[in-house]
């Protein structure tokens, strides 16, 4: 498998290989390359910490994701997300926890796959990205 789960901060994720594999598949229709993929689940506090570090940013985010590097054999990346953000915006837009965490998660490989969020426009392309891949996953 070239995706890899690591839990700091616990959060039930079920049907991991599933996912891995439905993970790998979902790059290879947006005609990404991955050679290696990691997931780390943390707390807010972590992901603050590497906010500020890393972003000069001193805020609360749900996800961080780093591109380590892209070459032929495929991308190799590190995703950070918070467990307490998503199971705090699964309150806030009244979704389950299940739902905003594969979501975030398929946010983070969008991120990897060249998809960004900083516009209007590309949080509309974002979006309608993730709601694709949540109604084929589920």
């Amino acid at each position: 498998m070239k995706v890899h789960f690591h839990f700091l901060s616990p959060i039930g994720l079920r049907n991991r290989k599933k996912l891995k594999i439905f993970l790998e598949s979902l790059s290879k229709k947006e005609n990404t390359r991955l050679a290696e993929i990691t997931y780390i689940f943390c707390s807010d506090a972590f992901l603050l910490n590497m906010n500020k570090q890393f972003l000069q940013h001193d805020f609360y985010t749900d996800i961080i994701s780093f591109e380590i590097s892209n070459d032929p054999l495929g991308k190799v990346a590190e995703i950070y997300i918070s467990t307490d953000r998503v199971k705090e915006n699964a309150k806030i837009f009244k979704t389950s926890i299940t739902s905003e965490l594969h979501r975030v998660i398929f946010h983070g490989i969008l991120h990897i796959c060249g998809y960004k969020d900083k516009t209007k426009d590309q949080k509309n392309i974002m979006s309608a990205k993730e709601d694709y891949y949540l109604s084929a996953y589920f």
